[in-house]
């Protein structure tokens, strides 16, 4: 439906907030369906490559990427999604 793109520095195991622009998305759900989201380190070719390390004059080394969703009682995870009333 939508996909949003954020470059983070992050320290691993360390609960960081992300707010992730879906632009104007509209979608009209029916009775009963799931929203997914989806986390990744990369959305290529739609996006630029990210090599998750130095690029640039400081080098080119590749790195694999971990991506942690936490979702426990202290660091709750969230997903905020607006709905308008039907007229």
């Amino acid at each position: 439906m939508a996909d949003g793109l954020v470059r983070a520095g992050a320290t691993p195991g360390e609960p960081a907030e992300h707010l992730v622009d879906l632009w104007s998305t509209s979608v009209v759900f029916g009775a009963g369906p799931r929203i997914r989201a989806q986390v990744t380190s990369s959305n290529f070719p739609r996006s630029d490559r990210n090599v998750n390390g130095r690029t640039g004059a400081g080098g080119t080394s590749a790195r694999a990427a971990r991506q942690q969703v936490f979702h426990d009682p202290v660091r709750p995870s969230r997903m905020v999604l607006s709905v308008v009333p039907r007229a």
